[in-house]
Order: structure tokens, then sequence, then C-alpha cells
């Protein structure tokens, strides 16, 4: 199986994963047909998780992630692909314990938008997905990573004004803390964020990804 389409079925599946009752599914069908005619304007991604549980596909076995290239934080961030329905986004993110101890974690992950330019964007970053979505938040809970387990958190935003051209309004770099005042990484999303310059980000509550 080639990359791509296991990195579709992991970010698809984690999103999925979150989602309860009315949560993303429901969003996302509201998105594409908001009067309920049972017809919509474009096919919008799929968000059934395959067989599998999909943050498993994240987290590589005890130990796998340790070594050389491992920030000196003893952690790894990485983003997924984005899913996107009409104008609502998400995109998981994972946290990888590849140091040699355990790692803790309670609560949201810290973040800042950047634009191409690197300069700070006025993004919104909010603790829990409302109000852009109904998404379910495992909110606030201890999480204790073991060498070479993993964490996720899922990011959501409704797209804005973007110029494809000079990419203003794209948050194209990401940096992310585990937590307040703790050391950020910096990643690229693919895509970027389409965000708009005055945006706003929900995040969910870091939680285990399974093993």
């Amino acid at each position: 199986m080639s990359v791509i389409p296991v990195r579709r079925m992991v970010i698809l599946a984690a999103v999925a994963a979150l989602t309860v009752g009315c949560g993303l599914p429901a969003e996302l069908d509201r998105e594409a047909d908001p009067a309920r005619t049972g017809a919509r304007e474009r096919p919008r991604p799929a968000v059934t998780a395959p067989a599998t549980n999909a943050p498993a596909a994240t987290a590589p076995a005890s130990g796998a992630a340790t070594g050389p290239g491992c920030p000196d934080t003893g952690t790894r961030v990485s983003t997924g692909m984005v899913t996107a329905a009409m104008g609502l986004r998400a995109t998981t993110v994972t946290l990888t314990n590849c140091g040699e101890r355990d790692q803790r974690l309670n609560g949201y992950p810290d973040v800042r938008v950047r634009d191409v330019k690197h300069r700070p964007m006025n993004v919104t970053v909010l603790k829990g997905p409302g109000p852009i979505t109904q998404l379910e938040d495992p909110g606030p809970h201890p999480v204790t990573l073991k060498p070479g387990e993993s964490a996720y958190s899922v990011f959501v935003w409704r797209y804005s004004a973007v110029d494809t051209a000079t990419l203003r309004g794209s948050g194209v770099y990401v940096e992310i803390a585990p937590a307040a005042g703790a050391a950020r990484q910096t990643v690229q999303p693919e895509g970027g964020l389409d965000i708009g310059e005055t945006g706003m980000l929900g995040t969910t509550a870091w939680q285990k990804a399974a093993e």
C-alpha cells in the first residue's frame, strides 16, 4: 500500500474516532446539505473509520520512536492530512514520546499560528472545538506516555479567504507545545491552515492513541 492512502486512513479514522452522535460526521452533513434535501453540491470526504483503530496507526510500538533525531524535549509533534467539507476543516496532531522517560500530559496543546513569512497571525486558539463545530472533546485528563507511545488532538477551523498566490491568510507554520509554557515545535501542515488572518482554531484535549 502506498504512503498517501495510509496517511489518509489515519487522519480520517483519527477524526472519526472522536465523533459520536451529532459530532463531526453530522456537522459535515449539515455543511454539504444544510436544507436536508438529500442532495449535495459536491461529494464530501468520507469520515467513516476503517476496521482498525486509526490512532493506533499513528503510534509506533513501544520504544520504536526512541533514538537519534529525537528533540531535547523527548517528544516529537507531527500533523496529518487536512480533511474538508465545504467550509469545515479538520486535522489531527500527534505527539509521540521519542525519548527514554515517561511523558505526562493533561489538557490542551499550546498553539501559535504563523504566516508564510513566519509572522504571528491573529488567530484565536480555543480550548475545545466549540463554537466551530459539535465535535466531542474528552476534556483535560491525565495522559502518561511511555517511550514510543503517542497522544493526539484534533484541530478544527472554518475556511476563510486565502490568497492562493501570496498565501495571505494561510497558516503555513504552526508552533505546537504539549502545554502552555513548554517548548514549541514548528510543523507545516500539508496545505496549510486556510484559516484567514483573524480566524478561530478549535482544539481537543490530548488523548492517548490506542496501542
